[in-house]
């Protein structure tokens, strides 16, 4: 599915993509990525699909999607800052106690 029939769809849902990535727990940055490639996932474009149909049905698909307790998930960091510190660590673990480093 393109992104601007994605988009359409998210219009007749009546929501917009900061609002449906706050419902299916995803970070915007992960949509508006897929403007770029002009291109939306099978999965993303059915969940709008969906939610496009059941508004048009009238049938409260937010609190049925809240029932579900979904959990967004954060990004732990990544670069080179996070690896250098995961090798001082590994580095003090495989030190003998006296030559520890404290932090």
């Amino acid at each position: 599915m393109t992104f601007i029939d994605f988009k359409k769809l998210l219009l007749d849902a009546e929501l917009s993509i900061p609002k449906f990535t706050d419902v299916i727990k995803v970070s915007e940055k992960n949509i508006q990525a897929y403007k770029k490639k002009k291109e939306v996932p099978n999965a993303i474009a059915s969940i709008a699909a969906c939610f496009a149909y059941m508004n048009k049905e009238n049938i409260d698909y937010k609190s049925l999607i809240n029932e579900l307790n979904l959990v967004k998930k954060e990004k732990k960091g990544s670069g080179f800052s996070s690896k250098k510190k995961e090798k001082k660590e590994k580095k003090e673990k495989n030190l003998p106690e006296e030559n520890k480093i404290s932090s």
